[in-house]
């Protein structure tokens, strides 16, 4: 399809430049203005990505080139005139995590911790076993998920998580923990064996980012969520976003499905800091921190740094996913999110210019598909008009 639509953009190019020897350049500029705005293709695509199964509501948010533009399409009670708006609280789910790596550049950057020391420099009491043959886990092994710890502590919680789209698991998920709080992280962090060297192997550890955090409170001598909401307030005037929420914003908390479950599921449980998959924000703070990705500030360039190179087209920052093979986005940075009831997608795409977030009130097994199959429809109508505008 993409050579094909390659081939017809090409006839069309060399049928202007004929049209252009014989009429005005101007009659020419006008006859390669395309056909809708920006705006409108991103609403149809919000259209089309809603008539997916189960999915019942998306909001899309975008910054091309300093403009920025937000579409929210559907219902989030199925069946109930209920539509996201801007004021609406998402859960980002394991965006949150890139949050965490923008503290921990900000950190390096400021001299308060290396990326080669010890995590055990920076804990209350002594845990030998987070080591494999006296190698420890290191700061750069916690952002880049090569540490070698689990998944989730308790690591009951990943026997749950195991079954994902069985309708039990929102349920039990929340029976995991309830009452489990840092206390409990760290009794249960003594008894983690490191299976192999850190540093060697991707192996995905929300329980890594939950260690960020507390490394960061420890640097910083305060709680991660006042860590959190400073700084991104004073560096991308993100004022909302959240970690634990007041009564009255848990009223405006986005309503969600799991999986195929017609009856609206449990918010995701609170973990220990909730670095890891505990941060809300509404679509406008999201476009907030597109915008301080796309600005590109000494913190950001840090955080999308390589820290690790898996192979020569994927490799990570700090938690920041780059892809470095990719003949329409180029270069381009990416994360997803999914807690229970909501999945979504960060894109920060440079070569345009460009940033998308992506979220729906639904999360299932295919729902990242027609997430990423949305995201790659817009790239193809952005670069679409890249190549007109060139």
């Amino acid at each position: 399809m993409q050579a094909t639509s390659m081939m017809v953009r090409n006839r069309l190019w060399l049928g202007c430049l004929i049209l252009c020897a014989a009429v005005s350049i101007a009659g020419c500029t006008s006859a390669n203005v395309p056909a809708k705005d920006l705006g409108t293709e991103i609403d149809e695509i919000a259209a089309n990505l809603i008539k997916q199964p189960l999915l019942h509501s998306t909001s899309i948010g975008v910054v091309y080139r300093g403009k920025e533009i937000i579409r929210h399409r559907g219902d989030m009670l199925a069946g109930r005139p209920s539509p996201p708006t801007d004021a609406t609280l998402y859960e980002v789910g394991s965006l949150s995590k890139t949050l965490a790596g923008t503290l921990m550049a900000n950190a390096v950057l400021e001299r308060k911790l290396g990326l080669d020391d010890d995590v055990r420099m920076y804990l209350s009491e002594p845990y030998p076993n987070l080591q494999y043959k006296g190698e420890p886990i290191r700061i750069r092994h916690l952002l880049t998920h090569t540490s070698g710890l689990p998944n989730m502590l308790p690591e009951r919680a990943n026997t749950v998580l195991a079954n994902f789209t069985d309708q039990r698991t929102p349920n039990e998920i929340n029976a995991v923990y309830a009452n489990y709080g840092q206390v409990d992280f760290f009794k249960d962090l003594h008894a983690v064996e490191i299976p192999r060297m850190p540093g060697k192997k991707y192996a995905y550890s929300s329980a890594g980012t939950e260690l960020t955090a507390h490394v960061l409170e420890t640097i910083y001598q305060r709680d991660y969520e006042s860590l959190l909401r400073g700084f991104f307030s004073d560096s991308a005037a993100m004022t909302g976003i959240r970690i634990g929420l007041s009564d009255a914003e848990a009223d405006r908390l986005a309503i969600g499905y799991h999986s195929d479950n017609p009856v609206a599921t449990t918010p995701m449980p609170q973990l220990p800091w909730g670095a890891s998959g505990n941060v809300k924000a509404t679509v406008p703070d999201m476009m907030k921190y597109l915008k301080f990705q796309l600005a590109n500030d000494a913190v950001v360039k840090e955080s999308h740094r390589t820290l690790v190179e898996f192979d020569s087209n994927f490799s990570i920052g700090y938690f920041w996913n780059i892809v470095s093979d990719e003949r329409l986005k180029g270069v381009y940075y990416a994360h997803h999110g999914g807690v229970p009831r909501s999945q979504c997608y960060i894109y920060i795409v440079p070569k345009y210019d460009l940033g998308i977030f992506v979220i729906t009130n639904q999360s299932g097994d295919q729902t990242a598909n027609a997430m990423e199959a949305a995201i790659d429809t817009l790239v193809e109508k952005i670069a679409a008009r890249e190549n007109i505008a060139s």
